[in-house]
C-alpha cells in the first residue's frame, strides 16, 4: 500500500486521541492522528515522524499522522506505521497472493456473522472463510504484542470466530505487525489477559492463527513474512 505527498516532521505533544502537533519544515501544524490507541511508547517529544499531506481543501487538518521512528536505546530507531486503518488494506492486497487461497477466491469486506462484523470474507470454491485482521505496533526487544489497550470488542470477535468454525466456517485472526525487526508474536496478557485467553481458546477451538510482519518505508507498508507465534 502506498501513501502519496509524505512528509518528515518532529512529534511535539498529543493534545488527545485524535489530534497532535508536529512541527513540519519549522513550523507548528495540528493533525490528525490515524490511531487511537495509547501509543504511549511511540509518540516522544522530539522523535521523527511521518505524515501524509491531505489534499482536501475542507479539512480541518492538514495531516495525517502515519509512521514514527521509535527510539530504542543501542540501537538505531524502528520505523513504525501506526495508522490503524492501513492493515485492513494491506492484508487485502496481500492475500490473493499469499498462497492460502487458489486464484479463483473472491475477497470482500465487511461480513457479518453472529453479533460481529468481520474485516475480510474469502470465498474459494467450497471454502468460506472469515478473517479478522488486527494492527499491531506494541514492540518489545523484538517482541510484538497485541493489545496495547484493554479491548473487549477483540475479545468478543474472537469468541465468534470461534462459533463460525463450529458452524463450518473458516475462520482466522492475522496480526499485521507494522513494523520489521519481529521475531516472535504474544498476545499482551499483562495488559488484557480476557483477550489473551480468548485468543488460545481460539485457537483450541480451530480459529487459525497468523502474524505478518511489514516491510515499511515512509510512504508505504507490505506484508512480508510470517512471525512466530508464543501463546
Amino acid at each position: 500500500m502506498k501513501y502519496h505527498n509524505t512528509v518528515p516532521g518532529k512529534f511535539i505533544v498529543r493534545r488527545n486521541r485524535f489530534v497532535a502537533e508536529v512541527e513540519i519544515a519549522g513550523k507548528t501544524e495540528v493533525v490528525h492522528v490515524k490511531n487511537t490507541g495509547r501509543c504511549k511508547e511511540l509518540l516522544i517529544p522530539g522523535v521523527e515522524v511521518y505524515l501524509e499531506k491531505s489534499l482536501a481543501p475542507a479539512r480541518k487538518t492538514r495531516y495525517d499522522l502515519i509512521a514514527v521512528k521509535k527510539l530504542r536505546p543501542g540501537k538505531a530507531a524502528l520505523l513504525i506505521n501506526m495508522d490503524s486503518q492501513i492493515p485492513n488494506a494491506a492484508a487485502l492486497e496481500w492475500l490473493p497472493k499469499s498462497g492460502l487461497f487458489s486464484p479463483d477466491a473472491v475477497f470482500k469486506r465487511e461480513m457479518t456473522f453472529g453479533n460481529s462484523r468481520f474485516d475480510i470474507f474469502v470465498e474459494d470454491h467450497a471454502r468460506k472463510v472469515f478473517i479478522e485482521v488486527k494492527g499491531v505496533t506494541l514492540e518489545h526487544n523484538g517482541v510484538a504484542m497485541f493489545p496495547d489497550a484493554p479491548t473487549l470488542r477483540g475479545v468478543k470477535h474472537l469468541h465468534e470466530l470461534a462459533d463460525a468454525v463450529k458452524a463450518g466456517y473458516e475462520a482466522c485472526i492475522l496480526f499485521v505487525i507494522q513494523m520489521q525487526e519481529i521475531h516472535t508474536f504474544a498476545p499482551h496478557d499483562q495488559m488484557h489477559k480476557e483477550f489473551g485467553d480468548a485468543l488460545r481458546q481460539a485457537a483450541g477451538a480451530g480459529v487459525k492463527l497468523l502474524a505478518m510482519d511489514c516491510r515499511i518505508e515512509p510512504d508505504s507498508i507490505e506484508l512480508r513474512q510470517p512471525v512466530k507465534i508464543r501463546l
